[in-house]
């Protein structure tokens, strides 16, 4: 149990109105939550402002409040402390409040569109092969130590964030590796943490929906690294035309990795199959099971990471050869008569265009590529048409179908993507709005040899329809179908 008055070593307070000695052993933002000896901590959201619901928190018996604006109703024995910003102070509270666990870890953010997921979770392994204990924040799940968490979010909210880590601390835990989405630094979900290394991965067309604008997007992802400490060390993808924007006013330690120009660190793909590709980092050959060029960068930001937090050259080649693709990334499944299923996350242009160029550089004469693409609902309508674009661009053939269409139609979602495609590509799209239909529709037209594509789902084992997750994975509905054949 600690003291309201203990807020004021944690974050800038303006007026504290009430007994500071009031006693409180649990933060929350969410009003459903706010049950005795409780902080709630009203936030103004992106759909919901917590001010609107201090009422309904205080009735459910919480023991004070912090917020921006004082409500007018008088509520008695009930603290009130007033903050600039909420959404900030919860974040340095929360980190206060379970006594600053970043600081007792070696942390490292990844932030980009594409590559976060795989990053970080290669970072994980490549620790723990290592010999040491390490957390995982991502997309996929979280990680303390050994132990699986489910994940909701691709970075949390600060107070789960700073909860987990303590248990990793206590766990025995010396690094910890996050996905840093531009959502989670656009609404301070990181505030009050400290960072020992920040990894800039690209930037593409993504979460307009959200941000609005491409420059609201980059200032998002850029406010991470202009966050760094002195004491941190920045590394940035300078392939990607925007590197070096994310460290204009960057006062960590810059570092860069490239596999086209000079950079800190080097790679080049000397040999590439479906079984894995030879690479040359850093003038030191590596064999890795993972192909394409956008895994070539992945992997050397896990390798000038790993250098920059201290760690010899050598250990980190043998061990980052022993490193196996994320789950739903690049994932192969391959059929008894010879066909080859590729399950990938791919939801943005760039990272679909990415994985159909890497296939289109193996695949020989004479296989066919066959891709299953969608476009999720109540998302950045402006992609869809670009991912359809993108697929007939580069695939034989194309089945347009349902990702997560979620409260919109799906048909409509298709007949959006499809005002990307020309009218003389139209002959290679079919249209099938049931996802397992279109899976199995792409194997039953497959033959000998041909490489299928299933983009967009990756490792998420739902699909949701009007507000309803169902259970539905490809992976599971290729090896069905597969199976059966």
């Amino acid at each position: 149990m600690v003291g309201v008055n203990k807020i004021y070593e944690w974050t800038k307070v303006k007026e504290l109105i009430g007994n500071n000695q009031v006693l409180f052993n649990e933060i929350t933002f969410d009003s459903r939550k706010a049950v005795e000896s409780t902080l709630f901590v009203a936030v103004k959201g992106v759909h919901v402002d917590g001010h609107d619901y201090i009422a309904k928190a205080v009735a459910n018996g919480c023991s004070a409040v912090l917020c921006e604006n004082v409500p007018q109703e008088k509520y008695e024995n009930i603290p009130f402390v007033v903050v600039e910003d909420s959404a900030l102070a919860l974040g340095e509270i929360a980190s206060g409040f379970y006594g600053n666990p970043s600081q007792e870890l070696e942390l490292v953010g990844v932030t980009g569109t594409n590559g976060k997921t795989t990053i970080a979770t290669l970072l994980y392994e490549l620790f723990r092969n290592m010999g040491f204990e390490a957390g995982l924040f991502s997309t996929v799940a979280n990680y303390i130590g050994a132990r699986r968490l489910d994940s909701t979010h691709t970075t949390p909210d600060p107070v789960a964030l700073n909860k987990i880590m303590r248990e990793m601390v206590d766990a025995g835990c010396q690094y910890c590796f996050m996905e840093v989405s531009s959502h989670a630094i656009d609404q301070k979900r990181i505030a009050g943490l400290k960072y020992m290394g920040g990894i800039f991965t690209n930037l593409s067309h993504d979460h307009l929906d959200y941000h609005k604008t491409f420059d609201a997007y980059i200032k998002a992802k850029k406010q991470f690294f202009d966050s760094l400490s002195k004491e941190a060390f920045a590394l940035v993808n300078v392939d990607d035309k925007n590197g070096m924007v994310m460290v204009q006013n960057c006062k960590a330690d810059i570092n860069t990795y490239s596999i086209r120009s000079m950079g800190d660190f080097k790679a080049k793909i000397i040999e590439s199959m479906f079984e894995g590709m030879q690479l040359l980092i850093n003038n030191q050959e590596v064999w890795t099971p993972f192909i394409g060029k956008f895994n070539a960068q992945n992997l050397l930001a896990v390798y000038g990471a790993a250098i920059k937090l201290g760690r010899p050259a050598d250990e980190v080649l043998l061990s980052l050869s022993k490193l196996h693709s994320v789950d739903g990334r690049f994932q192969t499944i391959r059929s008894s008569n010879g066909v080859t299923a590729i399950v990938d996350y791919a939801h943005t242009p760039d990272a679909l265009k990415n994985v159909i160029e890497t296939i289109n550089q193996i695949r020989q004469p004479g296989q066919d590529l066959i891709t299953v693409v969608g476009a999720g609902g109540d998302r950045d309508k402006t992609k869809r048409p670009e991912m359809a674009k993108v697929s007939v661009d580069g695939s034989s053939k194309v089945i347009l179908t349902s990702d997560n269409p979620r409260s919109e139609n799906p048909q409509t979602i298709i007949e959006e993507m499809m005002e990307g495609i020309d009218f003389k590509n139209r002959i290679k799209v079919v249209s099938i709005t049931d996802r397992k239909e279109a899976i199995k529709t792409a194997i039953l037209i497959s033959k000998r040899g041909d490489i299928i594509l299933v983009a967009g789902k990756g490792h998420e084992d739902y699909q949701e329809i009007n507000g309803v997750k169902h259970h539905f994975d490809d992976r599971e509905v290729i090896k069905e179908i597969f199976d059966m054949q």
